[in-house]
């Protein structure tokens, strides 16, 4: 959940940082025509600081779904949900009505809030995920080649600069609280996320492990152009009409955009579309009124392999 809260929060900031300016052009209108910039998340996820911790649950494993971080969400008992709205409102000042009665009915208010996360994920994340899934990836099999090489002390001094290991002990900067293997409880959960700033975030929720939520390594190189200098051998398995459509997805598009870009009628479009979908090139993914189609990792690969 930690790539939902991070980007949540880099739209309600209204810069556009340099990095992922690509991403909120596009994003952005989705998010505010859907109305979810003045839904629960935006009054949950500040621009600046806390973030309650019930929107960060611990994960079932080392890649958890959507629906199954959602139906942890739903779960929180209401007991923890007050706990961090009561957090929430020392450092924001006086809550509104929808957050008043989400702490008044925790267990209905979260459904609703799971079905909001559920819909910005597929406007804002869902299209990209390809793309952002792979940054991940490489950050965690760094964070292991350092654990193999020099262990985990290493891997957390040089994690973040707000994070030091030494005498069995992570010491956080600017933070009043430090864990040693005694008060951490049971393990400590790394969460690369692509939409952090430079700052550190923290989860610590016991008995759940504590979380630290960090920038991934490649982020700087997330949203950059793929140069395509020949798509020939892709052109001579696919043909040009599919190989043209999987270049044009550089960005996610509606078939009404692929077929403006290419000349295609959009009936030819929507006919390819679907070829390279049932063939996992492509996905779909419902905005509003429209459809988006993003390339899949494999169409990734495949273009890579073409070049």
């Amino acid at each position: 959940m930690w790539q939902v809260g991070s980007s949540v929060r880099m739209l309600a900031c209204g810069a556009a940082d340099p990095v992922h300016r690509r991403w909120l052009e596009q994003v952005r209108p989705r998010v505010a025509a859907a109305g979810l910039d003045e839904g629960w998340l935006a009054d949950l996820i500040p621009a600046t600081g806390y973030v309650p911790d019930f929107l960060n649950p611990a994960p079932a494993g080392p890649a958890p779904t959507l629906a199954e971080e959602l139906a942890a969400i739903v779960a929180t008992p209401a007991r923890r949900v007050r706990q961090d709205l009561d957090h929430l409102g020392h450092h924001q000042g006086r809550a509104g009505a929808r957050l008043r009665s989400l702490y008044a009915d925790p267990r209905s208010r979260l459904a609703r809030i799971a079905k909001e996360i559920e819909t910005y994920w597929q406007l804002a994340l869902a299209p990209y995920w390809a793309r952002i899934r792979t940054v991940l990836e490489a950050d965690v099999l760094h964070r292991a080649r350092q654990v193999s090489q020099y262990g985990v002390g290493h891997l957390l001094n040089e994690l973040h600069p707000q994070v030091s290991w030494g005498d069995d002990v992570l010491r956080l900067l600017r933070s009043p609280r430090s864990l040693s293997r005694e008060t951490a409880g049971a393990g400590l959960l790394l969460a690369p996320a692509a939409f952090k700033g430079p700052g550190l975030s923290t989860r610590i929720a016991p008995p759940d492990p504590p979380q630290l939520a960090y920038r991934a390594r490649g982020t700087g190189t997330l949203w950059e152009r793929r140069a395509v200098t020949s798509t020939a051998a892709v052109v001579a398995v696919l043909g040009r009409r599919r190989t043209l459509l999987l270049t044009e997805l550089e960005a996610p598009a509606t078939t009404t955009e692929l077929a403006q870009r290419t000349g295609f009628s959009k009936a030819g479009v929507s006919q390819n579309l679907t070829a390279l979908r049932n063939a996992g090139l492509v996905t779909a993914h419902r905005a509003g009124r429209s459809v988006l189609y993003a390339r899949t990792s494999v169409a990734e690969s495949l273009l890579a392999a073409g070049r």
